[in-house]
């Protein structure tokens, strides 16, 4: 998947969707935040969280993917080094799959990723 980043394209990362500029994006992982959160929270509520609930360093070039309460809205935190993005993804129909809610966070794969961005409900969580 492409996504457009300050007028041009951008490779994301294994298809999923998360715009970088390296096109070797070695050692980035992909975080969710496990449970429910407030999407009325922008770029520095979510850092935040990243930082003090999650303990992960939000300006480490991670990304970072949170979950509202109705499971149909996500939104993608992630610092390229230069700047910090924010993405947000609404399904029209249907849900995120998401992990029950324990240890904060948890840790997936790139592919997994865009299961999850694309909305396809069946993808392995381990």
């Amino acid at each position: 998947m492409l996504i457009r980043h300050g007028g041009k394209r951008a490779e994301g990362l294994g298809g999923s969707g998360a715009v970088l500029d390296d096109p070797d994006p070695a050692g980035v992982h992909v975080w969710l935040a496990t449970g429910r959160t407030d999407m009325r929270k922008g770029f520095d509520s979510l850092a935040q969280q990243v930082q003090e609930i999650l303990g992960h360093d939000p300006h480490g070039g991670h990304l970072f993917v949170f979950r509202g309460r109705r499971g149909d809205l996500v939104k993608v935190i992630w610092h390229d080094g230069v700047g910090m993005s924010l993405y947000v993804k609404r399904l029209e129909r249907g849900w995120f799959i998401w992990p029950a809610p324990s240890g904060g966070c948890v840790a997936i794969s790139g592919p997994q990723f865009a299961y999850l961005f694309e909305g396809i409900q069946e993808y392995p969580l381990c």
